[in-house]
């Protein structure tokens, strides 16, 4: 049976993350045909460099598992807060990873969205638009359509079955894009 893979990067280092629960209810609930590889480890990532990022060294071993990963993955699906009005640092870092070697990352050409909370009125909404803009600059073919910037106040983002049609639905048309460029 053909199926379709998403790499999930979890935004959030945290253990018990709502995000992190987020990436975990997609994976449960995924279209048939459709496999979520949850990244929730980029805390082990360590900080871009190019020095150790060359032919003359040894690549970090989580670098390169995260580069497999993703080159491995048809689609990439962030699931990440805002810190501080932007994206976590993690994230940050690991789309850097993947932005290299410079024109061939593994998030070249591939389809890529973002949906996320946090306990804000804005759900996340500027760490939502600088991850899309920053995969895009690597190379991904961000679609800005199935963003889901949903604000955690007044709602379980995990329980809400309004909120859960919401992502399903974001993640159905992340992964039936024909035409990525969003």
């Amino acid at each position: 049976m053909t199926h379709t893979t998403v790499a999930v990067l979890v935004g959030s280092l945290r253990a018990d993350s709502v995000n992190r629960r987020l990436a975990l209810a997609l994976r449960d609930r995924a279209p048939e045909g459709v496999v979520l590889d949850v990244v929730d480890d980029l805390g082990t990532l360590p900080f871009y460099n190019e020095d150790v990022d060359s032919d003359a060294v040894a690549v970090p071993a989580a670098a390169v598992a995260l580069r497999e990963r993703v080159a491995a993955a048809d689609v990439v699906l962030a699931v990440t807060p805002e810190y501080n009005g932007t994206m976590p640092a993690a994230l940050n870092n690991a789309i850097d990873w993947l932005s290299r070697p410079y024109g061939a990352g593994a998030l070249v050409g591939k389809r890529f969205g973002v949906v996320g909370t946090t306990p804000t009125p804005y759900g996340g909404q500027w760490a939502h638009a600088d991850t899309l803009r920053s995969a895009g600059i690597a190379g991904a073919l961000p679609v800005e359509d199935v963003t889901v910037s949903q604000p955690g106040i007044d709602v379980d983002p995990v329980e809400d079955e309004g909120v859960r049609a919401r992502l399903d639905a974001a993640l159905a048309t992340l992964v039936s894009r024909e035409d990525a460029a969003a």
